[in-house]
């Protein structure tokens, strides 16, 4: 599938972008949306739509500053350009920012999709992918996680808005009939990462000298995914949820890495050695995520590829060159 109009909502942010880049390259036409929510610098954002641009044929990509809870422009928008399918990245991340303002999570995360899906039944898109995330799992007992475990236990307001942006999901696919994907993304790394995220943070951190925080005995483990990887997923989820109707996906590496092991290697990337500050467990943390990605390997064919040491390495050296 190629060549409709797309719209990827959080284009300007981190998965965003590389998405558009990877939808405009195999022939769409891509208009992104982003309010540039001011949970982190508007000049990175800016950034990363010239990254975008820089790479698109005239005409390939527009953008538009958009609240997706303004659901009259919004909808004015779906109707001018009668998008084939639309991405659903925009959301309020963070787990530990969602327990200060559970009220805000609730609206950027649960109004914003609520608003995306109405305004695309209404315009006739074909088809939906929403982002969810590996935190709906909560502090699951069994690993690795299965989409078939219970996800019933959040343990922040986060995790609780993506559960409820699935439940909407379901919902919508319910009393429309327009296929509808929910992928649950496991710690997204790469060029382009959000600074407040730990692998960016601690490499900045690690190259000036400063100590670094890790929270807990470093014995936290997380299942990182390069952002290649991704973006895979999410493409060809995109091209084959009609064959499914309404279907969740776990998109991950199926490796997960310890804390303190995760800081020795970004050390060792960055060439020094890290100053570690110890401090304890932060509350709506989880203990750890690892993604079963048995129903999205015999699905989707997809395969994580990039290993952590090589994503790692790709993403410092494009780090690198801003410090």
């Amino acid at each position: 599938m190629a060549g409709g109009v797309i719209v990827v909502t959080g284009a300007a942010g981190f998965i965003g972008s590389h998405l558009c880049q990877a939808l405009i390259a195999r022939g769409n036409r891509v208009v992104g949306l982003d309010n540039f929510d001011p949970f982190y610098s508007r000049d990175l954002k800016e950034q990363n739509l010239r990254e975008i641009e820089a790479a698109s044929p005239e005409g390939g990509f527009e953008f538009v500053e958009l609240d997706l809870c303004d659901h009259n422009r919004l909808e004015g928008l779906f109707n001018r350009i009668k998008p084939e399918g639309v991405v659903h990245l925009a959301a309020k991340a963070g787990v530990r920012p969602s327990i200060a303002d559970p009220v805000g999570y609730a609206r950027a995360n649960v109004l914003a999709t609520t608003g995306v899906q109405e305004a695309a039944h209404k315009a006739g898109v074909e088809r939906l992918v929403v982002a969810s995330s590996s935190s709906v799992y909560g502090n699951n007992d069994t690993v690795p996680f299965s989409e078939e475990h219970s996800v019933d236990a959040p343990i922040s307001p986060y995790a609780a808005t993506k559960k409820a942006c699935e439940l909407i999901g379901h919902t919508h696919w319910h009393l429309t009939g327009m296929p509808t994907a929910m992928l649950r993304f496991f710690t997204v790394f790469g060029p382009r990462q959000r600074p407040d995220l730990a692998i960016n943070k601690f490499m900045r951190l690690i190259h000036a000298g400063d100590s670094i925080s890790m929270f807990g005995d470093g014995s936290t483990s997380r299942d990182y995914t390069y952002i290649d990887d991704i973006v895979a997923g999410v493409v060809a989820a995109y091209d084959q949820i009609d064959r499914f109707g309404y279907r969740v996906w776990n998109l991950g590496g199926d490796h997960p890495i310890r804390l303190d092991e995760l800081i020795t290697k970004i050390g060792q990337v960055v060439g020094r050695e890290p100053v570690i500050e110890r401090k304890p467990m932060q509350p709506g943390d989880v203990e750890r995520t690892w993604a079963d990605v048995s129903r999205a390997r015999d699905e989707l064919g997809y395969v994580a590829r990039t290993s952590v040491e090589d994503g790692l390495a790709r993403q410092w050296a494009w780090l690198s060159g801003s410090l």
